[in-house]
């Protein structure tokens, strides 16, 4: 396993992480998958306090008791759950944040979170005072490090401008290179990592029933399949999708969803697997078209 500095943090962490909000539902079964995952190198486990209710980070937190020295935890906070559970709503006011950090540590068992994400955000929050709270957190030593999970050029730039976070959760792969444009080169100018979400684009890649994707017609996405197949061959497909992802100097780790054990030795697998030659990603761009954000750009 490859292990890469998390921006400018002290953060060292795999260049697979596990994303866990994919965890199958019973509860032994997840706890098995994380431990044969950090048994394999795994380091970094991402997830947020949104999924499954908070029930997702007590499975973690079940986890790694014990074994906290470990790994490195990643969570996320902004979503609010609504008191009848119907859904939940986005609230990034500093008291929300000091209040859920509570929460999330109690259920991962941990007295401190190594990296605390913002789960979404918008232009028109209020962002000096979130980035407050996470300064507070820090300086409290109850996070080593904050980030955000977010796709929106425009909020990231007001973060990279005005806070200290170290990294970038955003989704990126060969079917989705709207990072490509400008954020990746923002965000590595700027030493702040990026955690690539997505890579398989929900299957699409690995040959899926093609759908439409982002702006990719389905024709798009089916010959995106087929180029991707053609130049790495039906049994390295997932191999070059991740692979793609962390060309860029940009990606400090793919953060892949595993649910199954076949699942985790295919992360295993991607790690074993060469980067990818110059001809092979020249083919890429030139087979599979760059996409661009149309919203919340500036």
């Amino acid at each position: 396993m490859k292990y890469n500095q998390l921006g400018t943090s002290t953060l060292t962490v795999s260049e697979i992480s596990f994303g866990c909000m994919s965890l199958p539902n019973d509860e032994s079964e997840s706890i098995s998958l994380l431990h044969q995952a950090l048994g394999g190198g795994i380091t970094l486990f991402d997830t947020a306090d949104l999924y499954e209710k908070g029930k997702n980070e007590e499975t973690v937190g079940k986890a790694f008791k014990g074994k906290r020295d470990q790994v490195v935890l990643a969570t996320k906070v902004g979503n609010q759950w609504r008191p009848d559970g119907s859904g939940w709503d986005w609230n990034p006011t500093k008291a929300y944040i000091l209040e859920s950090v509570e929460k999330s540590l109690r259920s991962l068992q941990t007295d401190y979170i190594d990296l605390y994400q913002l789960h979404g955000g918008t232009i028109e929050d209020p962002i000096d005072e979130t980035i407050e709270a996470f300064e507070l957190l820090k300086e409290q030593g109850k996070i080593r490090e904050y980030g955000m999970s977010s796709i929106r050029p425009n909020v990231i730039r007001q973060y990279v401008k005005k806070s200290n976070l170290v990294s970038v959760m955003m989704q990126y792969s060969l079917l989705d290179r709207r990072p490509e444009e400008q954020m990746l080169d923002l965000l590595h100018d700027h030493k702040i990592g990026v955690l690539a979400r997505g890579s398989l684009a929900q299957g699409l890649l690995l040959g899926k029933t093609p759908k439409t994707y982002l702006n990719h017609t389905l024709e798009e996405v089916t010959q995106t399949a087929e180029a991707l197949k053609a130049i790495a061959g039906a049994e390295n497909v997932l191999n070059t999708s991740v692979k793609y992802v962390l060309h860029h100097p940009a990606v400090t780790t793919a953060v892949l969803g595993i649910r199954t054990a076949s699942h985790l030795e295919q992360a295993f697998a991607v790690v074993k697997a060469p980067s990818l030659s110059e001809e092979t990603l020249l083919y890429l761009h030139k087979q599979i078209p760059a996409e661009v954000y149309e919203h919340h750009r500036n």
